[in-house]
């Protein structure tokens, strides 16, 4: 029996073939042994859809560089006007962990979205006829949003008018100023959740954004469209303390641990039957990690990898060390825009569960699985540079950091 993605047309159709993925370096597995039960639902991979994925090369941050070359990406997969014309936009920031320095570098020249990709999206939204543009992200602060991002180092007035006045701020962190949140429920019925509760701006716009920072992740694999969207349950119902709408702990009790239940009244995770001994992270992360998109379609995904960081996601793993791959990757469907991310940082993105560069699970294969897109890089056009172009290898971090994983081990960083 097929599964029918009953929110909204989640993805659209691609074309054509892509370059083989060629080169990168696989290992073996990462403490690899027996899985929890699958959820018994048909493999749709075969039927998952295809949609073109653009890479251009961007040398800097400098704003009129920065508008050229996402302007030149988005043209390639088609612009933006028949997507945002009249409607309102909301753009899922990745600024995981606080907002502390990395490698002596700003959380946004390593680990953070950049304020000048940020600027570059919204004046591009903004001349396409975007009616209002909403900037999310479940800040571990209790300033706004806007104050938070101010005390960063962002120029939040300089967003501001390059969105032409149309730019708004959202802390998501709970239900901020919604008089309720709002359940999205997972289409196939979720790996772990079969709904999230969530601030209410998820639901209530027309066109939904990730804006993502290309990074190894201790977790995850990769940090990409996909995974910048396991930050939208809020800590307020999901944190170390929930339910709580003044919280600012991390999720890691719930969501990597399954050693805390949600609170009475929302949507519970199902029992995974973990056999002894694996740590539930491997399963859970990847696993919650596409529930969290199938639960909040993505319709345009915005890859920047111009500054990043390698061997991590973020400070609080020592492996991390700064790059400049100078790219910007943008597609329609998340699932294969992240596909092809993983293949220009050398990644095989069909890499089987428990393999380089998947500490656990891959996410991206479970959401392959349930036909929200193809991983199957012969089915991805890719437009602009080509994979060969634009690789940059990364180095997943080691065994040992991703052992990190399953422990509070950023909240250091959260001040």
């Amino acid at each position: 029996m097929s599964i029918t993605l009953t929110r909204r047309r989640l993805l659209l159709g691609g074309l054509g073939a892509a370059g083989l993925l060629a080169g990168g370096r696989l290992a073996g597995a990462y403490g690899a042994g027996p899985a929890p039960a699958q959820v018994p639902l048909p493999d749709r991979s075969q039927d998952a859809p295809a949609s073109p994925v653009a890479i251009r090369r961007c040398e800097s941050y400098e704003p009129q560089l920065m508008r050229k070359q996402l302007d030149a990406a988005l043209g390639l997969i088609g612009g933006l006007g028949d997507l945002v014309r009249g409607k309102t936009v909301t753009i899922k920031l990745n600024l995981t962990g606080g907002s502390g320095k990395c490698c002596g570098l700003p959380a946004y020249q390593t680990y953070h979205s950049h304020p000048a990709v940020v600027a570059a999206l919204c004046a591009a939204l903004a001349g396409a006829g975007a009616k209002e543009i909403c900037l999310i992200e479940g800040f571990y602060s209790r300033q706004g949003a806007e104050e938070t991002l101010a005390a960063s180092g962002w120029d939040v007035a300089a967003i501001k008018s390059a969105g032409n006045q149309r730019v708004t701020f959202e802390n998501a962190r709970n239900r901020g100023s919604h008089p309720a949140y709002a359940r999205l429920k997972v289409p196939w019925g979720g790996f772990v959740y079969p709904a999230f509760d969530v601030n209410a701006r998820y639901e209530k716009t027309d066109v939904c954004i990730s804006l993502a920072k290309l990074k190894d992740h201790g977790c995850a694999g990769i940090t990409g469209a996909v995974k910048n969207f396991f930050g939208m349950p809020p800590q307020a119902l999901y944190g170390d303390d929930a339910p709580n709408e003044d919280s600012l702990k991390a999720r890691i009790a719930q969501f990597h641990n399954g050693a805390r239940r949600p609170p009475e009244g929302v949507p519970a995770d199902k029992d995974l039957g973990l056999p002894q001994g694996q740590p539930a992270w491997k399963f859970r992360v990847p696993r919650i990690t596409a529930d969290c998109l199938g639960a909040r379609p993505v319709d345009l995904s915005v890859v920047e990898a111009v500054e990043t960081v390698t061997g991590g996601e973020g400070p609080w793993l020592k492996t991390v060390k700064p790059v400049a791959p100078k790219l910007l990757i943008v597609g329609r469907n998340p699932v294969c825009t992240d596909a092809v991310c993983a293949a220009v940082m050398g990644y095989d993105p069909q890499a089987a569960h428990m393999q380089y560069p998947f500490q656990g699970e891959n996410h991206l294969r479970l959401l392959a699985s349930v036909g929200v897109g193809t991983i199957d890089m012969k089915r991805i056009e890719v437009r602009g540079l080509t994979v060969d172009q634009a690789r940059h290898p990364f180095a997943s971090p080691p065994a040992a950091a991703a052992a990190a994983c399953g422990r509070d081990y950023y909240r250091p960083f959260l001040a």
